[in-house]
């Protein structure tokens, strides 16, 4: 059974391995000693030379540690390795790994749109995003990811950051800013009030970690951001002076 190293167990890396563990050796490590986690889902921890060995690797760190992480694993990745991520954007991502990992070892870029709380009913029908770096694993990453009942896409690192500026960082902006008010499940909801609560009970346990790094290392997110928050303002703007307009006057 080949040997599929997770460097990174938090949310999404534990998920990932309860899911891998039937099809690969899996072989995990942390920053955090992760041996009770890993005893509870079934799987072996190792060094971090060991899981760099691997015949796949799984990059599940934040992004933000994702640069430091491939200069220390770079000279362990044997050659023919397969290293893939699973950052929240792409662009950064793509072009750090195909700078610091050897010509030898096939690289591709995915984003599972989905996490623990997303998936916790199962795989099937959740959106896993491929984009093809370097060689042409990225044909049996699709190919796995299918036979796990994901709905799998190819694009472009660039593609995938300018749609994520919409899908993602316009929707936990404005799903975090509900959580943060704490909007509360009210009697006389709307069918479009429920889906904000289900928007802030899925990002609710996200990291403000994963929140920055959807904002800041997407280079398409600002503008999109700063679009919304000044079609808001002006909205407000133009519903305040309407309304004095139509305020009866006073004697």
């Amino acid at each position: 059974m080949k040997r599929f190293g997770i460097i990174g167990f938090g949310r999404f890396g534990q998920l990932a391995a309860r899911h891998l563990r039937d099809h690969f050796d899996v072989v995990v490590c942390d920053a955090h000693d992760p041996v009770e986690d890993a005893g509870r889902i079934g799987v072996r921890t190792g060094s971090l030379a060991e899981i760099a060995g691997c015949d796949t690797v799984m990059l599940a760190v934040p992004v933000q540690a994702l640069e430091q992480m491939l200069a220390e694993i770079a000279p362990h990745v044997r050659p023919g390795a397969l290293v893939v991520d699973v950052a929240s954007v792409k662009m950064l991502p793509a072009r750090w790994m195909a700078e610091a990992l050897p010509e030898s070892v096939d690289i591709v870029a995915t984003h599972p749109l989905f996490g623990p709380q997303s998936a916790r009913r199962g795989l099937e029908g959740q959106p896993l995003v491929i984009c093809p770096v370097r060689g042409e694993a990225h044909h049996r990453v699709a190919e796995f990811g299918r036979t796990l009942g994901l709905k799998v896409s190819i694009t472009t690192p660039e593609e995938h950051d300018r749609e994520m500026a919409y899908v993602q960082a316009l929707t936990h902006l404005i799903g975090r800013t509900l959580v943060n008010i704490r909007i509360p499940d009210e009697e006389l909801k709307t069918d479009s009030y429920q889906h904000l609560l289900e928007l802030c009970a899925l990002i609710g346990d996200d990291s403000e970690e994963l929140f920055f790094a959807i904002q800041n290392l997407n280079p398409f997110a600002q503008e999109i951001t700063q679009q919304f928050i000044g079609q808001a303002n002006g909205l407000l703007d133009r519903s305040l002076k309407a309304g004095n307009r139509s305020a009866p006057a006073r004697n």
